[in-house]
C-alpha cells in the first residue's frame, strides 16, 4: 500500500516579482490541474474541476493551441471593420482588404510603413487607421505591372512582396498577408492587361517573413506544419510554418529567429506516411528519409498533401497544385 501524499501547501519566495511571473507565463507557460470541493459543516456542496493552460499567445500558437481561434478571430475582425477605414467614392465597389504596408523610399530614408491594403474596382490603396493617413494610392487604370519580389530580412528571413509599376514609370513596393491572392485579383480587376516577369532580386531590410536558406523561388506548398524536433531529453512536436519550393523544404517556429529545419530536395531519399500520434488532430505522420540527417518526422492538417508534394519533387514528377 502506497503512502498517502501530504497535502500541498502554498509557498512564497520574496525574491520573486511580478515581472518574473509574467516572463514565465509568456516564455514557457503554466498548466493548472485543480480539484476543489467546497463544503459546509462537512457536507460537500460544490465541486470544481479545473484544467487550464496559461501562456503567451506565441507559445500557444507554437504548440497548436488557439491556432484556429486566432485565425478565425483575425479574419472576422478584418471582415467586419477593415473595409470601413476606406471611404468609397460614388459607385465604387470594395473587393478585398488585408494587412500590409508600403515601403517609403524618399532618398533620405527607406522604411516600411504598416497599414491595410484595400482593393476596389477603381483603386489600390494602402492606408493606416491611427493616425488616419493614406500611405500610397493609385488608380487601377494606371497600373502596368504587378511583380512578385522575394525579400530577405537582416535575420535571414524571407517574404514575398509585390512591386507595382505604373504607366508613368513610377513604382511602389507593397507587402500584404496574401500576395498571390492580391496579385490574382489585380489581374482580374485592372482594366488593361498586366505585364508579368519573374521575381526580382532579394533585398536586405528589417521586415521579416517566413523562412531562410534555400526557400527562395516559387512555393509549391506552404502552411502550418508540425516538426518532431530531436532534443537531448527526447523529441518534441513543435508547430510552425513550412514552405516547400522546388529546391528545399524550410520549417520555422514563430519563436525562432532562423529556420530549425532545411531539407534540400536532392537530399531526400524517400517519403512515406504511417499511422502515428499527431498533434494536428489526426493519426498520420510523414517520415522523410534523408541522406544527411536521417529520418525527419512531420505532420500537418493534410499530411497526405505534404507527402505527395515532397515525393513529387524527389522523383521529379509533375508537381501537385498548391
Amino acid at each position: 500500500m502506497t503512502a498517502e501524499r501530504p497535502p500541498m501547501k502554498p509557498t512564497r519566495d520574496p525574491r520573486v516579482t511580478l515581472d518574473d511571473l509574467v516572463e514565465v507565463l509568456l516564455n514557457k507557460g503554466a498548466v493548472l490541474h485543480l480539484d476543489l470541493i467546497v463544503s459546509v459543516a462537512d457536507i460537500p456542496l460544490i465541486g470544481v474541476s479545473l484544467r487550464a493552460a496559461i501562456a503567451g499567445m506565441e507559445t500557444m500558437l507554437e504548440y497548436g493551441m488557439l491556432r484556429r481561434w486566432d485565425e478565425d478571430t483575425r479574419a472576422w475582425a478584418e471582415r467586419s471593420t477593415g473595409h470601413r477605414d476606406l471611404e468609397p467614392r460614388a459607385g465604387e465597389r470594395h473587393i478585398v482588404h488585408m494587412r500590409g504596408g508600403h515601403l517609403l523610399e524618399d532618398g533620405f530614408q527607406t522604411t516600411w510603413r504598416p497599414g491595410t491594403v484595400h482593393l476596389t474596382d477603381r483603386r489600390l490603396v494602402v492606408m493606416r487607421r491611427e493616425p488616419r493617413e493614406v500611405l500610397w494610392e493609385t488608380e487601377l487604370a494606371a497600373v502596368r505591372a504587378v511583380r512578385p519580389e522575394s525579400e530577405r530580412s537582416v535575420g535571414g528571413e524571407q517574404r514575398t512582396r509585390l512591386r507595382v509599376v505604373l504607366t508613368d514609370g513610377r513604382q511602389a513596393l507593397l507587402s500584404c498577408t496574401e500576395p498571390e491572392r492580391l496579385r490574382a485579383l489585380l489581374a482580374g480587376t485592372c482594366p488593361g492587361p498586366l505585364e508579368t516577369s519573374p521575381a526580382g532580386p532579394e533585398r536586405e531590410d528589417g521586415d521579416g517573413g517566413e523562412g531562410d536558406g534555400g526557400e527562395g523561388g516559387r512555393a509549391v506548398l506552404e502552411g502550418h506544419l508540425w516538426y518532431h524536433e530531436p532534443r537531448r531529453d527526447g523529441p518534441l512536436w513543435r508547430g510552425g510554418q513550412g514552405r516547400l519550393t522546388p529546391d528545399a523544404l524550410v520549417w520555422k517556429s514563430p519563436l525562432d529567429a532562423r529556420p530549425a529545419l532545411v531539407l534540400t530536395t536532392d537530399d531526400i531519399t524517400a517519403v512515406r506516411t504511417a499511422p502515428g500520434r499527431s498533434p494536428a488532430g489526426g493519426g498520420t505522420v510523414v517520415t522523410v528519409e534523408t541522406a544527411s540527417q536521417g529520418p525527419v518526422t512531420l505532420t500537418a492538417d493534410e499530411p497526405g498533401r505534404w507527402a505527395g508534394a515532397l515525393d513529387s519533387l524527389r522523383t521529379a514528377q509533375p508537381l501537385p497544385s498548391a
